[in-house]
């Protein structure tokens, strides 16, 4: 089953109507890693990560995005 954000060969693919509110989802593509959700009001924040060892940590660990996110933004 495909959830609420997924790449596909050429875009990324979302279902906002799936989406919890507040609730962080990700996904990667073309080397970067994307950020979505849903706030309270509906609308749907989207955010670009492109630091490079973050985005091979995702890679390698996509369950621990959240805490990957936070030690980098630490530094």
């Amino acid at each position: 089953m495909e959830g609420p954000v997924s790449a596909q060969s050429d875009s990324i693919k979302l279902k906002p109507e799936d989406m919890e509110i507040d609730k962080l989802y990700h996904c990667i593509f073309e080397n970067k890693v994307y950020l979505f959700y849903k706030d309270d009001n509906g609308l749907l924040h989207c955010y670009e990560v492109e630091n490079h060892d973050a985005v091979r940590e995702i890679s390698q660990n996509p369950l621990e995005f959240e805490a990957i996110l936070e030690k980098y933004s630490r530094e």
